[in-house]
């Protein structure tokens, strides 16, 4: 293919990561408008549970033929996928969306460093802890202690996802163990959901809008990202993700009115920069792996197992 073939394929699914990220940031922002009705935990609850039908008509997956290791690998999935929007939602009810956001970026990030056993990947992690210095915006005390404690918490989470789902897709075919687990979630959010939401839960204006969240949130950028992974490299596919703080800080400022300090802004352009900085340095290894005869991972032909630390969480 020539070099103008392949820009022409590129640009587009580049669009399509981008047009993702913003619907799954301006899902985020819709559900913080909920939050006075139905709470966070009550918005998990509907997130998962339209997400979860979503995926089971798409996928309609096969309950028979799967080891017992399979089936207790769904049900950890979905453990995560609970804990995970839980703690995300919890912070968001306390801090700015672009604050939240980078925040639980640095799940994934501490992740490929650590992966990467290599020495350099350790000054990405400090220009991350800069971003997060930076990020208090010159005192902690402008930040809700308990709402940092609940970011960490979906940062960690996020980690805990990335890992998850890499058993789960060698276990179950296609987006089989990914609907499977998200009902797992679901219904574990389920009594949290209703204890917190009450009678709200009743009314079909809130139900019709926390299906739209889970459309912007989860089932667009899900699809469009699956699109856009059949043209692009995984770590230019990491890259791109690794700018969501600067999405959601945009989107939390446009739909919220969510203001940021000059030193917060500084915190999440570190926090990015570390973020592709980890990429690119991942990258240069992987092709150094495969000029010494190890196959080199591709987005669209790595699967399940993507060597890549930004995999979006699908809800």
């Amino acid at each position: 293919m020539t070099g103008g073939g392949s820009r022409a394929g590129t640009t587009p699914a580049i669009i399509l990561v981008a047009v993702g990220l913003a619907c799954q940031e301006v899902g985020a922002a819709l559900a913080v408008l909920l939050f006075p009705q139905v709470g966070p935990l009550g918005m998990v609850m509907l997130r998962l549970v339209f997400s979860a039908v979503l995926l089971l008509l798409i996928a309609r997956p096969g309950l028979r033929g799967h080891s017992r290791a399979g089936w207790l690998s769904v049900l950890s999935f979905g453990i995560v996928l609970a804990l995970m929007n839980g703690l995300f939602y919890l912070a968001l009810a306390r801090l700015p969306l672009g604050v939240t956001v980078t925040i639980e970026v640095l799940g994934p990030l501490v992740l490929s460093i650590v992966a990467s056993r290599r020495l350099s990947a350790w000054l990405w992690a400090l220009l991350a802890l800069a971003g997060v210095i930076a990020l208090a915006g010159g005192g902690w005390d402008r930040l809700d202690p308990v709402g940092v404690l609940f970011a960490l918490g979906a940062a960690a989470s996020w980690a805990f996802y990335i890992l998850a789902s890499a058993r789960v897709g060698r276990e179950f075919p296609k987006l089989d163990g990914l609907a499977l687990a998200m009902t797992a979630g679901a219904l574990i959010a389920l009594p949290f959901g209703i204890l917190t939401a009450g009678a709200a839960l009743l009314k079909p204006d809130l139900l019709a809008l926390g299906a739209a969240v889970a459309v912007l949130s989860s089932t667009i950028p899900y699809a469009l990202e699956l699109i856009a992974l059949r043209r692009l490299h995984a770590a230019a596919f990491a890259i791109l993700m690794s700018l969501s703080p600067a999405t959601a800080a945009v989107i939390g400022w446009l739909l919220l009115g969510q203001q940021l300090t000059w030193l917060e802004l500084a915190g999440i352009a570190l926090v990015i920069a570390a973020s592709i900085g980890a990429v690119r340095s991942a990258s240069r290894a992987s092709a150094h792996a495969a000029a010494a005869g190890t196959p080199q991972v591709t987005a669209a032909a790595a699967g399940p197992e993507i060597e890549e630390p930004f995999a979006e969480p699908m809800a």
